[in-house]
């Protein structure tokens, strides 16, 4: 039972849990590769993250930040280097949510917003278990702190755009997440939209969640993020929104295709590209 492909290969968490290795961070990316029919998606990534940070994945299109979020997930294996999740490979945890770009979602999938939350649980119970009443509080939990408990029983091809960013993000809270990846989630909300979803990314922040989120608005990933990771395949510099968003730097990434708007006593970074495709790398 799944929306996606990467659902159904997500199932292994049921069955494998690794523990987490104490004195290690989050996450370690150790000289990560991976190839795409010959061609270099992402390039030699060395970064570590810990716990409780909310970091913003930014970069031209087909950088390799989708690539990226799915590796971390387990979803696709590397073709060198390694992740760590507290000092164990992805694969073996169930404290990775993955929410993936909604144009990889069968909207069309006969399933309710409450079925869709109560996925989150699996790995929890294992694929054979029923939900207890335990586990359904903890489904009405998480649709209250993303204010849809008022959806449950709404198939989810009849929900909005943001309300489908907020399903899967409870499905994350049911899964007692503490990594969540999310891949341009805010891709087509309009600002009201955006502004409540980054109003529940700092509710989760307060629970100790740590956020990667892929997005092209430098300007949210400057107010919202406690860093900024700029990819082009490689990684071209990873910290503070203030050292990372300087015109010498984002050159590196964004070449001839960003433009520098005069913005008070500083400089408006302007990606120049007329429409927003998503990533063409796996």
């Amino acid at each position: 039972m799944g929306l996606t492909e990467e659902f159904i290969k997500t199932r292994h968490w049921i069955s494998h849990r690794h523990p987490h290795t104490a004195g290690t961070p989050l996450l370690r990316v150790s000289h990560l590769s991976l190839r795409y029919d010959g061609v270099n998606a992402l390039e030699n990534l060395n970064f570590e993250i810990e716990p409780g940070e909310r970091v913003a994945v930014v970069g031209p299109n087909g950088a390799g930040k989708s690539t990226l979020l799915k590796i971390i997930a387990g979803v696709l294996k590397p073709s060198e280097g390694s992740i760590d999740i507290y000092g164990h490979e992805p694969s073996g945890h169930i404290c990775i949510g993955y929410v993936p770009q909604r144009n990889q979602v069968d909207w069309n999938f006969p399933v309710t917003v409450r079925d869709v939350v109560m996925m989150g649980r699996i790995g929890k119970l294992g694929l054979f278990h029923n939900p207890t009443r335990y586990d359904w509080e903890i489904v009405q939990q998480a649709l209250e702190t993303v204010s849809i408990t008022p959806l449950a029983n709404r198939l989810i091809h009849q929900l909005s755009g943001g309300q489908q960013q907020r399903m899967f993000i409870a499905r994350a809270l049911a899964q007692e997440a503490e990594l969540l990846l999310l891949d341009e989630p805010l891709t087509g909300l309009d600002l009201t939209t955006q502004e409540d979803i980054f109003r529940i990314l700092e509710i989760l922040q307060t629970k100790g969640v740590t956020v990667l989120l892929a997005l092209h608005d430098l300007k949210l990933a400057e107010e919202h993020f406690d860093k900024i990771l700029l990819l082009n395949s490689r990684l071209i510099a990873f910290g503070k929104p203030a050292s990372v968003l300087q015109p010498d730097i984002l050159l590196q990434a964004y070449g001839g295709h960003l433009h520098f708007v005069k913005n008070g006593p500083g400089f408006l970074a302007v990606e120049g590209t007329c429409c927003d495709g998503g990533e063409n790398h796996p």
